[in-house]
């Protein structure tokens, strides 16, 4: 069962709610990013190389301005696009041929199952996914574990967050848009370094493992973690 204190669970979704090996993910996305923006006048290479300058300028973003408007400054930066022109071309994408990515992604109807049962327990349910997509990007991705934004209390997205993991002030900022205190709080994730940065803000962790990221080979006998078959038992759903 769950600490009495806590009222809200933040789950991650790529490789928690969502499973996916990242490496095959990444370059089926690519692969179809390429083939959306060759009519525009990308070449795959030095596009996909500017996708990932700005998503690791936002990365790095210090609170001071959007992680969209982080990610669109440095994108066009690169690349000498327009962003009026682009941003179109790229919320289409994610509506539509984004879609195909969910080939490189595995089934898990257990997410729906976690998320409507702490609910009906009265729990609030975050989704804290890394926020380097548009929300359009995170609708298509949840559709695949058949939930929708409106199954979470806050979705955090490039356009509403200003910071990114593993920067703790990203749980900081879910803190501050929920009135949560870090207590009142359970993150669960995949990742040994994205997800456990919550730590830092007093929010403790559950990590998944299933799809586990553990680059730094942390020791994790301190921390609850399990299958998410084992966690629907931790928080007393099974």
């Amino acid at each position: 069962m769950l600490d009495p204190q806590i009222t809200t669970v933040l789950f991650d979704l790529d490789g928690t709610l969502l499973p996916m090996e990242v490496e095959h993910f990444t370059k089926t996305y690519f692969g179809l990013l390429a083939q959306k923006a060759a009519p525009y006048g990308f070449a795959p290479e030095p596009l996909v190389a500017a996708v990932w300058k700005g998503t690791k300028a936002m990365v790095k973003n210090d609170g001071t301005m959007t992680n969209d408007r982080r990610f669109w400054e440095v994108f066009c930066q690169a690349t000498g696009g327009e962003e009026s022109l682009l941003r179109p071309v790229f919320d289409g994408f994610y509506q539509q041929e984004f879609h195909g990515a969910k080939a490189a992604c595995g089934e898990n109807p257990l997410a729906k199952q976690a998320v409507e049962g702490l609910k009906a327990k009265g729990y609030d349910v975050v989704l804290a996914t890394n926020p380097i997509f548009p929300r359009v990007g995170v609708e298509t991705r949840l559709s695949w574990v058949g939930l929708t934004l409106e199954d979470f209390s806050l979705v955090t997205s490039y356009e509403n967050f200003t910071t990114c993991k593993p920067n703790p002030a990203y749980y900081a900022e879910i803190l501050r848009n929920t009135g949560k205190q870090p207590q009142e709080c359970l993150m669960v994730g995949n990742d040994a370094v994205e997800d456990t940065a919550a730590l830092e803000q007093g929010i403790p962790v559950y990590l998944i493992t299933d799809c586990l990221l553990n680059p730094q080979g942390r020791d994790l006998s301190g921390l609850p973690h399990g299958s998410f078959r084992e966690f629907l038992a931790f928080a007393g759903l099974e």
